[in-house]
């Protein structure tokens, strides 16, 4: 992957974001392609699933409640497939709880953000998670 480590250092990164709310999605998607990645977007996690194994993002962010396949059970799916095991995934949630965040790390999530997140949330865990970055 070629990767622009200029000052931004994220263009061409694949990024997708995995959320019923347009609102949502449309936010990362605007905050994410001002640094010049490449964002693909899914309304739930069938749709993801579909996409995920075409596109191969390099990060996934997933919405907790989401109607048909949670955040809980598309990540469990995500990391249960040897090809994408070790693609990082983002828990997005509007809840702040333990028990949340908990099962969060059961499913194997690396990190878990609270709605609404910021430009620098974002940023931090694709820096954090994100070893070309």
């Amino acid at each position: 992957m070629n990767l622009n480590v200029g000052n931004n250092g994220l263009a061409g990164l694949k990024v997708m974001v995995i959320d019923d709310s347009k609102t949502i999605r449309r936010t990362a998607e605007t905050l994410l392609k001002k640094e010049g990645c490449d964002v693909l977007t899914a309304v739930d996690g069938f749709e993801a699933l579909a996409k995920i194994s075409d596109q191969r993002p390099v990060i996934i962010f997933v919405d907790i409640m989401m109607p048909r396949l949670d955040g809980y059970q598309t990540c469990a799916l995500i990391k249960n497939n040897p090809q994408f095991r070790a693609t990082p995934v983002i828990m997005l949630s509007s809840k702040d709880g333990l028990f949340d965040k908990a099962r969060g790390r059961i499913v194997g999530a690396e990190q878990y953000l609270t709605k609404p997140f910021t430009r620098d949330e974002l940023l931090g865990a694709i820096h954090r998670h994100v070893s070309t970055v």
